[in-house]
Protein backbone atom coordinates (compact mmCIF):
# COMPACT_ATOMS: atom_id res chain seq x y z
CA UNK A 1 0.00 0.00 0.00
CA UNK A 2 1.24 3.64 -0.87
CA UNK A 3 2.27 5.30 2.32
CA UNK A 4 -0.28 8.30 3.15
CA UNK A 5 1.75 11.86 3.87
CA UNK A 6 -0.40 15.26 4.54
CA UNK A 7 -0.28 18.42 2.78
CA UNK A 8 0.20 21.82 4.27
CA UNK A 9 -3.33 22.61 3.78
CA UNK A 10 -4.71 19.63 5.65
CA UNK A 11 -2.35 20.16 8.53
CA UNK A 12 -2.39 23.75 9.34
CA UNK A 13 1.42 24.76 7.80
CA UNK A 14 1.63 28.43 6.78
CA UNK A 15 2.92 28.39 3.20
CA UNK A 16 5.62 31.05 4.58
CA UNK A 17 7.32 28.60 6.98
CA UNK A 18 6.82 25.65 4.59
CA UNK A 19 10.06 24.79 2.82
CA UNK A 20 9.63 23.01 -0.11
CA UNK A 21 9.76 18.93 0.79
CA UNK A 22 12.63 16.73 -0.03
CA UNK A 23 11.92 15.04 -2.68
CA UNK A 24 13.82 11.58 -3.11
CA UNK A 25 14.10 9.99 -6.49
CA UNK A 26 13.31 6.28 -5.43
CA UNK A 27 9.29 6.20 -6.45
CA UNK A 28 7.45 4.80 -4.32
CA UNK A 29 4.56 1.99 -4.72
CA UNK A 30 2.24 3.28 -7.92
CA UNK A 31 -1.41 4.39 -8.09
CA UNK A 32 -4.11 3.26 -10.40
CA UNK A 33 -6.95 6.11 -11.23
CA UNK A 34 -10.39 4.23 -11.73
CA UNK A 35 -13.65 5.62 -11.41
CA UNK A 36 -16.54 6.27 -8.48
CA UNK A 37 -19.59 8.13 -9.17
CA UNK A 38 -19.53 10.91 -5.89
CA UNK A 39 -22.35 11.22 -4.22
CA UNK A 40 -22.23 13.97 -1.95
CA UNK A 41 -19.65 16.98 -0.92
CA UNK A 42 -20.21 18.13 2.28
CA UNK A 43 -18.03 21.41 3.94
CA UNK A 44 -18.15 22.19 7.40
CA UNK A 45 -16.64 25.78 8.52
CA UNK A 46 -15.03 24.01 11.50
CA UNK A 47 -14.56 21.31 13.78
CA UNK A 48 -17.94 21.72 15.10
CA UNK A 49 -19.30 23.38 13.09
CA UNK A 50 -21.42 24.18 9.81
CA UNK A 51 -22.24 21.80 7.17
CA UNK A 52 -23.00 22.55 3.88
CA UNK A 53 -23.82 19.50 1.78
CA UNK A 54 -23.17 19.54 -2.22
CA UNK A 55 -25.02 16.87 -4.62
CA UNK A 56 -22.58 15.92 -6.98
CA UNK A 57 -21.86 13.50 -9.71
CA UNK A 58 -18.08 13.54 -10.96
CA UNK A 59 -15.68 10.56 -10.82
CA UNK A 60 -12.88 11.02 -8.99
CA UNK A 61 -10.54 9.02 -6.98
CA UNK A 62 -7.21 7.42 -6.35
CA UNK A 63 -6.55 3.68 -5.27
CA UNK A 64 -3.58 2.03 -4.62
CA UNK A 65 -2.53 -0.72 -7.36
CA UNK A 66 -3.18 -3.49 -4.65
CA UNK A 67 -4.32 -6.13 -7.51
CA UNK A 68 -7.56 -6.74 -5.01
CA UNK A 69 -8.44 -3.29 -5.02
CA UNK A 70 -8.99 -3.77 -9.64
CA UNK A 71 -13.05 -3.97 -9.70
CA UNK A 72 -13.01 -7.01 -12.40
CA UNK A 73 -10.88 -8.21 -14.93
CA UNK A 74 -13.64 -8.42 -17.36
CA UNK A 75 -13.70 -4.97 -17.12
CA UNK A 76 -10.39 -4.53 -18.64
CA UNK A 77 -11.17 -6.82 -21.59
CA UNK A 78 -10.61 -4.87 -24.82
CA UNK A 79 -14.32 -4.28 -26.41
CA UNK A 80 -14.65 -3.86 -30.34
CA UNK A 81 -16.06 -0.98 -32.30
CA UNK A 82 -17.82 -1.35 -35.70
CA UNK A 83 -19.73 1.21 -37.53
CA UNK A 84 -22.99 1.16 -39.42
CA UNK A 85 -23.39 4.26 -41.42
CA UNK A 86 -23.95 5.91 -44.80
CA UNK A 87 -22.43 9.43 -44.11
CA UNK A 88 -18.77 9.97 -45.34
CA UNK A 89 -18.40 12.32 -41.58
CA UNK A 90 -19.12 9.41 -40.10
CA UNK A 91 -16.55 6.90 -41.35
CA UNK A 92 -13.90 9.74 -41.36
CA UNK A 93 -14.44 10.59 -37.62
CA UNK A 94 -14.33 6.86 -36.86
CA UNK A 95 -11.20 6.03 -39.19
CA UNK A 96 -9.38 8.55 -37.35
CA UNK A 97 -10.08 7.29 -34.25
CA UNK A 98 -8.98 4.07 -35.14
CA UNK A 99 -12.32 2.04 -35.78
CA UNK A 100 -12.31 0.84 -39.30
CA UNK A 101 -14.55 -2.01 -39.67
CA UNK A 102 -18.07 -0.79 -41.55
CA UNK A 103 -21.48 -2.35 -42.12
CA UNK A 104 -23.12 -1.92 -45.61
CA UNK A 105 -26.46 -2.82 -46.41
CA UNK A 106 -26.27 -5.70 -49.72
CA UNK A 107 -27.05 -2.78 -52.04
CA UNK A 108 -24.26 -0.33 -50.90
CA UNK A 109 -21.69 -2.13 -52.23
CA UNK A 110 -20.65 0.67 -54.89
CA UNK A 111 -20.15 3.21 -51.43
CA UNK A 112 -18.05 0.76 -49.71
CA UNK A 113 -15.36 0.73 -52.60
CA UNK A 114 -15.51 4.37 -52.90
CA UNK A 115 -14.42 4.26 -49.33
CA UNK A 116 -12.07 1.88 -49.54
CA UNK A 117 -10.34 3.92 -52.04
CA UNK A 118 -10.11 6.85 -49.59
CA UNK A 119 -9.67 5.26 -46.72
CA UNK A 120 -8.43 1.95 -45.22
CA UNK A 121 -10.89 0.17 -44.23
CA UNK A 122 -12.72 -3.29 -43.81
CA UNK A 123 -16.15 -3.70 -44.82
CA UNK A 124 -19.11 -6.24 -43.98
CA UNK A 125 -21.98 -6.79 -45.83
CA UNK A 126 -25.27 -7.70 -44.45
CA UNK A 127 -27.37 -10.78 -46.51
CA UNK A 128 -30.55 -12.44 -44.70
CA UNK A 129 -29.78 -11.79 -41.09
CA UNK A 130 -25.64 -12.60 -41.59
CA UNK A 131 -22.53 -10.80 -42.29
CA UNK A 132 -20.06 -11.37 -44.55
CA UNK A 133 -16.77 -10.14 -45.65
CA UNK A 134 -15.86 -8.88 -48.97
CA UNK A 135 -14.45 -12.52 -49.32
CA UNK A 136 -17.64 -14.05 -49.01
CA UNK A 137 -16.90 -15.45 -45.51
CA UNK A 138 -19.08 -15.48 -42.66
CA UNK A 139 -18.63 -12.94 -39.69
CA UNK A 140 -21.26 -12.48 -37.85
CA UNK A 141 -24.81 -13.45 -37.12
CA UNK A 142 -28.00 -11.04 -36.75
CA UNK A 143 -30.26 -11.77 -33.27
CA UNK A 144 -33.47 -9.58 -32.45
CA UNK A 145 -34.32 -9.63 -29.05
CA UNK A 146 -37.91 -8.26 -28.60
CA UNK A 147 -39.02 -10.78 -25.77
CA UNK A 148 -38.07 -12.76 -22.84
CA UNK A 149 -38.70 -16.10 -25.33
CA UNK A 150 -36.28 -14.60 -28.34
CA UNK A 151 -33.73 -13.39 -25.18
CA UNK A 152 -33.81 -17.56 -23.80
CA UNK A 153 -32.87 -18.90 -27.41
CA UNK A 154 -29.83 -16.85 -26.94
CA UNK A 155 -27.07 -19.11 -26.15
CA UNK A 156 -24.01 -19.98 -27.10
CA UNK A 157 -23.82 -22.94 -28.77
CA UNK A 158 -20.85 -24.59 -31.20
CA UNK A 159 -22.20 -23.88 -34.40
CA UNK A 160 -22.41 -20.41 -34.35
CA UNK A 161 -19.95 -18.15 -35.30
CA UNK A 162 -17.13 -15.64 -33.67
CA UNK A 163 -19.71 -12.77 -33.21
CA UNK A 164 -23.21 -12.42 -32.64
CA UNK A 165 -24.85 -8.80 -33.37
CA UNK A 166 -27.98 -8.29 -30.80
CA UNK A 167 -30.48 -5.87 -31.73
CA UNK A 168 -32.54 -5.01 -28.54
CA UNK A 169 -35.70 -4.09 -29.34
CA UNK A 170 -37.66 -3.49 -26.36
CA UNK A 171 -35.54 -3.41 -22.44
CA UNK A 172 -31.68 -2.99 -22.93
CA UNK A 173 -30.16 -2.96 -19.33
CA UNK A 174 -31.81 -6.68 -18.59
CA UNK A 175 -31.39 -8.32 -21.44
CA UNK A 176 -27.61 -7.60 -21.67
CA UNK A 177 -26.87 -8.55 -18.00
CA UNK A 178 -28.44 -11.74 -19.04
CA UNK A 179 -26.66 -12.14 -22.24
CA UNK A 180 -23.26 -11.40 -20.64
CA UNK A 181 -24.08 -14.03 -17.80
CA UNK A 182 -25.22 -16.41 -20.53
CA UNK A 183 -22.27 -15.87 -22.50
CA UNK A 184 -19.41 -15.72 -19.76
CA UNK A 185 -15.97 -17.62 -20.47
CA UNK A 186 -17.67 -18.10 -24.34
CA UNK A 187 -14.78 -17.60 -26.86
CA UNK A 188 -18.38 -15.70 -28.98
CA UNK A 189 -18.27 -11.26 -29.24
CA UNK A 190 -21.67 -10.71 -28.62
CA UNK A 191 -22.27 -6.97 -30.43
CA UNK A 192 -25.29 -4.95 -29.44
CA UNK A 193 -26.73 -2.94 -31.82
CA UNK A 194 -26.68 1.20 -30.40
CA UNK A 195 -27.57 4.17 -31.65
CA UNK A 196 -26.24 6.70 -29.33
CA UNK A 197 -23.34 6.62 -27.09
CA UNK A 198 -25.42 6.54 -24.06
CA UNK A 199 -26.83 3.17 -25.28
CA UNK A 200 -23.40 1.63 -26.53
CA UNK A 201 -22.41 2.87 -22.60
CA UNK A 202 -25.03 0.43 -21.32
CA UNK A 203 -24.10 -2.58 -22.69
CA UNK A 204 -20.48 -1.90 -22.38
CA UNK A 205 -20.88 -2.28 -18.82
CA UNK A 206 -23.55 -4.35 -18.20
CA UNK A 207 -22.95 -6.58 -15.11
CA UNK A 208 -19.63 -4.74 -15.00
CA UNK A 209 -17.93 -7.18 -17.98
CA UNK A 210 -20.09 -6.10 -20.33
CA UNK A 211 -20.56 -7.26 -23.95
CA UNK A 212 -17.59 -8.11 -26.00
CA UNK A 213 -18.20 -4.66 -28.49
CA UNK A 214 -20.96 -3.13 -30.13
CA UNK A 215 -22.23 -1.87 -33.36
CA UNK A 216 -22.91 1.91 -33.40
CA UNK A 217 -25.46 2.75 -36.34
CA UNK A 218 -25.30 6.84 -36.55
CA UNK A 219 -25.39 9.42 -39.25
CA UNK A 220 -24.11 12.18 -36.96
CA UNK A 221 -20.32 12.31 -36.69
CA UNK A 222 -21.05 13.67 -32.75
CA UNK A 223 -21.66 10.29 -31.48
CA UNK A 224 -18.54 9.33 -32.66
CA UNK A 225 -16.62 11.61 -30.75
CA UNK A 226 -18.82 11.10 -27.62
CA UNK A 227 -17.59 7.03 -27.83
CA UNK A 228 -14.01 8.06 -28.20
CA UNK A 229 -14.24 10.31 -25.24
CA UNK A 230 -16.17 7.97 -23.31
CA UNK A 231 -13.50 5.20 -24.17
CA UNK A 232 -10.65 7.53 -23.56
CA UNK A 233 -12.27 8.29 -19.67
CA UNK A 234 -12.71 4.44 -19.33
CA UNK A 235 -9.22 3.60 -20.57
CA UNK A 236 -7.89 6.01 -17.72
CA UNK A 237 -8.44 3.17 -15.22
CA UNK A 238 -5.55 1.25 -16.71
CA UNK A 239 -3.21 4.53 -16.28
CA UNK A 240 0.04 4.06 -13.83
CA UNK A 241 0.69 7.01 -11.88
CA UNK A 242 3.67 7.05 -9.96
CA UNK A 243 3.75 8.37 -6.77
CA UNK A 244 6.62 10.03 -5.35
CA UNK A 245 8.34 10.01 -1.91
CA UNK A 246 7.95 13.28 0.45
CA UNK A 247 9.03 13.51 3.86
CA UNK A 248 7.27 16.05 6.42
CA UNK A 249 9.30 18.79 7.89
CA UNK A 250 7.17 20.48 10.06
CA UNK A 251 3.39 20.35 11.04
CA UNK A 252 1.48 23.89 12.28
CA UNK A 253 -2.00 24.06 14.19
CA UNK A 254 -3.71 26.50 12.08
CA UNK A 255 -7.19 28.02 12.77
CA UNK A 256 -11.12 26.90 11.50
CA UNK A 257 -11.95 27.22 8.22
CA UNK A 258 -14.14 25.42 5.78
CA UNK A 259 -13.18 21.92 5.14
CA UNK A 260 -14.96 19.28 2.48
CA UNK A 261 -15.79 15.51 2.89
CA UNK A 262 -16.53 13.67 -0.40
CA UNK A 263 -18.70 10.72 0.04
CA UNK A 264 -18.89 8.51 -2.87
CA UNK A 265 -20.86 5.28 -4.69
CA UNK A 266 -17.95 2.28 -4.12
CA UNK A 267 -16.52 1.29 -1.02
CA UNK A 268 -12.89 2.11 -0.40
CA UNK A 269 -10.20 -0.01 1.04
CA UNK A 270 -7.29 0.28 3.19
CA UNK A 271 -4.34 2.46 1.28
CA UNK A 272 -7.34 4.45 -1.13
CA UNK A 273 -8.38 7.58 -1.30
CA UNK A 274 -8.55 11.25 -3.25
CA UNK A 275 -5.68 13.15 -4.50
CA UNK A 276 -5.73 16.87 -3.44
CA UNK A 277 -3.58 19.46 -2.47
CA UNK A 278 -3.05 23.58 -1.98
CA UNK A 279 -0.92 23.58 -5.39
CA UNK A 280 -1.86 21.88 -8.63
CA UNK A 281 1.75 21.09 -9.00
CA UNK A 282 1.81 18.30 -5.96
CA UNK A 283 -1.36 16.55 -5.01
CA UNK A 284 -1.49 14.07 -1.95
CA UNK A 285 -3.28 11.02 -1.69
CA UNK A 286 -6.05 11.46 1.61
CA UNK A 287 -7.19 8.11 2.82
CA UNK A 288 -10.71 7.39 3.41
CA UNK A 289 -12.59 6.86 6.54
CA UNK A 290 -12.84 3.67 5.50
CA UNK A 291 -10.76 2.44 8.86
CA UNK A 292 -12.25 1.44 11.88
CA UNK A 293 -12.17 3.46 15.48
CA UNK A 294 -13.63 3.05 18.91
CA UNK A 295 -15.70 5.91 18.82
CA UNK A 296 -17.57 6.27 15.21
CA UNK A 297 -18.01 3.57 12.76
CA UNK A 298 -16.08 3.61 9.67
CA UNK A 299 -17.23 5.33 6.34
CA UNK A 300 -15.23 3.73 3.36
CA UNK A 301 -17.40 5.82 0.73
CA UNK A 302 -16.24 9.22 2.26
CA UNK A 303 -12.94 10.87 1.85
CA UNK A 304 -12.52 13.83 4.31
CA UNK A 305 -10.53 16.11 2.05
CA UNK A 306 -9.28 19.27 3.44
CA UNK A 307 -10.49 22.54 2.87
CA UNK A 308 -12.92 24.39 0.25
CA UNK A 309 -9.64 25.91 -2.05
CA UNK A 310 -7.60 22.76 -2.09
CA UNK A 311 -7.28 21.16 -5.57
CA UNK A 312 -8.03 17.56 -6.20
CA UNK A 313 -7.88 14.82 -9.37
CA UNK A 314 -10.34 14.42 -11.85
CA UNK A 315 -10.44 12.41 -14.59
CA UNK A 316 -8.34 13.45 -18.12
CA UNK A 317 -5.45 14.32 -16.21
CA UNK A 318 -7.10 18.22 -14.64
CA UNK A 319 -7.48 19.14 -11.63
CA UNK A 320 -10.52 21.34 -9.90
CA UNK A 321 -11.10 22.85 -6.66
CA UNK A 322 -13.00 21.31 -4.22
CA UNK A 323 -15.11 24.07 -3.44
CA UNK A 324 -16.42 23.68 -7.43
CA UNK A 325 -17.47 20.05 -7.46
CA UNK A 326 -21.45 20.01 -7.85
CA UNK A 327 -24.50 18.29 -9.61
CA UNK A 328 -25.13 20.86 -11.84
CA UNK A 329 -28.06 23.83 -11.74
CA UNK A 330 -31.07 24.10 -9.36
CA UNK A 331 -33.80 26.02 -12.14
CA UNK A 332 -36.71 26.34 -9.79
CA UNK A 333 -36.43 25.36 -6.21
CA UNK A 334 -33.99 23.28 -3.90
CA UNK A 335 -32.38 20.77 -6.02
CA UNK A 336 -32.25 17.17 -4.45
CA UNK A 337 -30.12 14.09 -5.64
CA UNK A 338 -30.20 10.81 -6.11
CA UNK A 339 -27.61 7.78 -7.80
CA UNK A 340 -29.56 4.82 -8.55
CA UNK A 341 -28.57 1.53 -11.08
CA UNK A 342 -29.35 2.09 -14.86
CA UNK A 343 -31.96 -0.56 -15.11
CA UNK A 344 -35.57 -1.09 -16.30
CA UNK A 345 -36.19 -3.07 -12.52
CA UNK A 346 -35.30 0.04 -10.95
CA UNK A 347 -38.11 2.75 -10.46
CA UNK A 348 -39.35 5.81 -8.84
CA UNK A 349 -42.55 6.32 -7.28
CA UNK A 350 -44.86 8.60 -9.04
CA UNK A 351 -47.65 10.63 -6.73
CA UNK A 352 -51.37 9.00 -7.42
CA UNK A 353 -54.02 10.07 -9.27
CA UNK A 354 -57.42 10.85 -6.87
CA UNK A 355 -57.73 7.64 -5.37
CA UNK A 356 -55.27 5.58 -7.31
CA UNK A 357 -53.73 2.45 -5.65
CA UNK A 358 -51.12 0.99 -5.77
CA UNK A 359 -49.17 4.19 -6.85
CA UNK A 360 -47.65 4.06 -10.54
CA UNK A 361 -43.91 3.51 -10.77
CA UNK A 362 -41.79 4.69 -13.54
CA UNK A 363 -38.34 3.12 -14.39
CA UNK A 364 -35.35 5.02 -14.25
CA UNK A 365 -34.63 4.29 -17.89
CA UNK A 366 -37.62 6.03 -18.63
CA UNK A 367 -36.86 9.03 -16.65
CA UNK A 368 -37.57 12.23 -18.94
CA UNK A 369 -37.56 16.17 -17.66
CA UNK A 370 -40.65 16.84 -16.02
CA UNK A 371 -41.74 13.54 -14.65
CA UNK A 372 -43.38 14.16 -11.10
CA UNK A 373 -42.23 11.63 -8.45
CA UNK A 374 -42.78 11.34 -4.36
CA UNK A 375 -39.66 12.84 -2.11
CA UNK A 376 -39.43 12.82 1.07
CA UNK A 377 -38.14 16.71 2.43
CA UNK A 378 -36.53 16.61 5.77
CA UNK A 379 -33.65 18.62 7.41
CA UNK A 380 -30.27 18.12 5.68
CA UNK A 381 -27.74 18.75 8.80
CA UNK A 382 -26.72 15.32 10.95
CA UNK A 383 -24.65 14.29 13.16
CA UNK A 384 -24.13 10.15 13.35
CA UNK A 385 -27.09 10.47 11.74
CA UNK A 386 -29.26 12.17 13.76
CA UNK A 387 -30.61 15.46 12.73
CA UNK A 388 -29.38 18.53 14.44
CA UNK A 389 -30.06 22.27 13.86
CA UNK A 390 -27.37 24.06 11.70
CA UNK A 391 -26.95 26.09 8.83
CA UNK A 392 -27.06 24.64 5.38
CA UNK A 393 -27.16 25.10 1.88
CA UNK A 394 -27.43 22.15 -0.99
CA UNK A 395 -27.12 23.17 -4.66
Amino acid sequence: MSTVVYTSSLAGIPTSQLPFFPLKPVKSKSCRLIYWDVSSVTISSNNCGKRVRLQFSARVTMCSSNPSSIPSAGYRQPKVVWIWTESKQVMTAAVERGWNTFIFPPDRRELANEWSSIALIHPLFIEEEKLFDSEGRRVAIFFEVSSPQQLQLLQPVDKQPDNVIINLVDWQVIPAENIVAAFQGSQITVFAISKTPSEAQVFLEALEQGLGGIVLKVEDSTAVLELKDYFDRRNEDNNILNLTKATITQVHISGMGDRVCVDLCSLMRPGEGLLVGSFARGLFLVHSECLESNYIASRPFRVNVGPVHAYVAIPGGRTCYLSELNTGEAENGTLYSALLQNAETVALICPSQGSEFPKKAIPVTSLKVGDEILLKIQGGARHTGIEIQEFIVEK
